[in-house]
């Protein structure tokens, strides 16, 4: 019986997200969906991230809508999954129990049956509630173990560090840490475990040694989740293949690497030479790619890169013998963790198929992407991107103060905004930390959750105020606005159901927004019903009155007469 190995398609989710700052409109999505069902992929992720955000901010669409209509077309055909953030779900500070229970309850019940659940500390005391609220309502909980590397100092920082008798610590984020994580999430009901890497900082051999340490101490199936921006994606999704995962998050060609997952072509063709099952219908999703390149151009103004994979049709299309020679040996270099031969290999498979290069910089730097970009754009906005270098330097040993935390968002954009900071505060001949973010206040102080190593007391009174560690204190917790609109009727609100509420919670710049333009909307659209209906009404009245005979319109006529005296 040969191994099956479920693939998890992220393209209408993540695959938008870091290509396309998730702009697929919803007639888009229509589009493929048929496909999609007949294509038998294990799940579809399509919600949570930053689609419920992005479509009210930029489409003026509704996020609970969109997922009724994928729902509605995809049934029970694939799991459909989003992705939230634990108690914080799509913020930074923690929620009220009773909105953490709302939402998984109204997602679980639109439609989600895989919640992938994270926290951005890798605490997974955050994660807790919302493991019972998704498993209460029948859904799935697929809790993540975020990956991340640990901080880089020079040898000169370690030896003045030790010198001043606070040694630097040599490793955090162990094969053993990641696997402790994964025990506990296990323990507290997960029914599978991701290893998620938002970043793609994950090296080959580094993934297969945590998948191959999951499957050894966690008896649920385990998802791996990479991203291709430095270059290590493919070989790492192949190591974890090699090594024993059950789900690998892939994305459609036209819809793959760079900053976004592995293609499913690729990791099929890998599949095919292994003997793995993955039993997707691939003449299926021959039709969904190509729709997909039609989808893209229409997105030209939001893409990047604006450089497409080759066109390639894998039920019929055959790799030149040198190309499908380096699937060959991508696979031996795999199994005998040749990583450095392995990462040549793919590498040239990549520029094969014309996916974008790896980023050198981020590469180098080992930050996310968007945390690097999010950094140069802070610089720039300043004048100083000349700064950048420093920066860099700077972020291990902000990182290390606040606590170590995971590089994943929101964290990674915390550290990195408070590295500028910092910077700019010596190059203005001011000590480190004059200038602090809330968010890095907060973090530090303990608002978010509990860091992987303790922060410094001393530390934390200097930034927070506070030598005690201060979880964030939900009672109190102001609930958003819903005014009313009696001048429209008597029960119309901003909000007028729960659902629109939690957009509320969640999002209340936006979803202020786009509500308000929903009730006006709405009573324009009632208004226009209504004139719609009395211009039927007297065009009935009309037709029945120049029916008559000139009898009875004369009799008629009198009538009125009569009663108008």
């Amino acid at each position: 019986m040969s191994r099956k190995l479920l693939i998890r398609d992220v393209t209408l989710r993540d695959g938008q997200q870091s290509l396309f700052a998730t702009r697929m409109k919803q007639v888009q999505i229509d589009r493929v969906l048929p496909l999609y069902k007949e294509a038998g992929f294990y799940a579809l992720e399509v919600w949570g991230g930053a689609v419920p955000d992005s479509i009210m901010r930029y489409l003026n669409e509704d996020p609970w809508l969109r997922l009724e209509k994928i729902k509605k077309e995809i049934g029970n055909v694939s799991h459909l999954t989003a992705l939230s953030r634990g108690r914080n779900l799509f913020g930074y500070n923690p929620y009220p129990e009773e909105v953490i229970e709302g939402f998984n309850r109204n997602a679980v019940q639109t439609g989600i049956s895989i919640m992938r659940i994270f926290d951005a500390l890798n605490d997974t005391s955050n994660i807790k509630s919302t493991i019972k609220y998704v498993k209460e309502n029948g859904g799935l909980a697929d809790c993540v173990v975020c990956y991340t590397v640990d901080p880089k100092f020079t040898k000169k920082e370690r030896i003045l560090a030790f010198l001043k008798g606070k040694p630097l610590p040599k490793a955090i984020f162990t094969i053993d840490y990641f696997v402790k994580m994964a025990k506990e999430l296990e323990a507290l009901g997960a029914d599978m475990i991701t290893l998620k890497d938002m970043a793609g900082l994950v090296p080959p051999r580094k993934a297969g040694q945590i998948i191959k340490a999951f499957k050894q101490h966690v008896k649920i199936p385990i998802d791996f989740h990479t991203h291709c921006t430095p270059g290590y994606g493919l070989g790492a999704a192949l190591m974890a293949i090699i090594n024993g995962v059950d789900i690998v998050d892939t994305a459609l060609l036209n819809f793959a690497g760079g900053p976004a997952a592995p293609a499913f072509e690729l990791i099929q063709i890998f599949c095919n030479k292994l003997g793995i099952e993955t039993n997707v219908n691939l003449d299926v999703t021959v039709r969904i790619n190509k729709l997909l390149k039609e989808i893209r151009q229409e997105m030209a103004d939001i893409d990047s890169y604006k450089v497409f994979p080759i066109e390639f049709d894998i039920t019929k299309d055959k790799l030149p013998a040198h190309i499908d020679k380096l699937f060959d040996d991508a696979i031996e270099y795999a199994k005998a963790d040749n990583e450095a031969a392995l990462l040549e290999v793919c590498g040239k498979i990549d520029k094969y198929f014309n996916f974008p290069d790896p980023d050198e910089m981020v590469k180098f730097a080992e930050v996310p992407g968007g945390m690097y970009t999010n950094m140069l754009a802070q610089l720039k906005q300043l004048k100083q991107e000349h700064l950048l270098p420093r920066v860099l330097q700077v972020i291990p040993t902000v990182r290390l103060a606040a606590g170590c935390p995971p590089l994943v968002t929101p964290t990674s954009q915390i550290v990195g905004a408070q590295a500028v900071n910092c910077v700019i505060d010596e190059k203005n001949g001011k000590p480190f930390y004059t200038n602090n973010s809330i968010q890095f206040v907060n973090l530090v102080k303990g608002s978010y959750g509990k860091t992987p190593i303790p922060v410094d007391p001393e530390f934390r009174l200097k930034i927070a105020g506070t030598r005690e560690e201060i979880p964030y204190n939900t009672a109190n917790y102001q609930k958003q606005a819903n005014p009313s609109f009696p001048e429209y009727g008597d029960d119309v609100k901003l909000a007028n159901n729960e659902k629109e509420e939690l957009l509320l919670e969640l999002f209340p710049t936006v979803a202020n927004k786009f509500l308000l333009d929903k009730v006006h909307a709405d009573h324009g659209r009632r208004i226009a019903e209504e004139e719609e209906e009395r211009q039927r009404a007297f065009e009935a009245e009309r037709n029945k009155y120049l029916a008559l005979s000139p009898e009875e319109k004369e009799a008629r006529l009198i009538e009125g007469l009569y009663q108008w005296w």
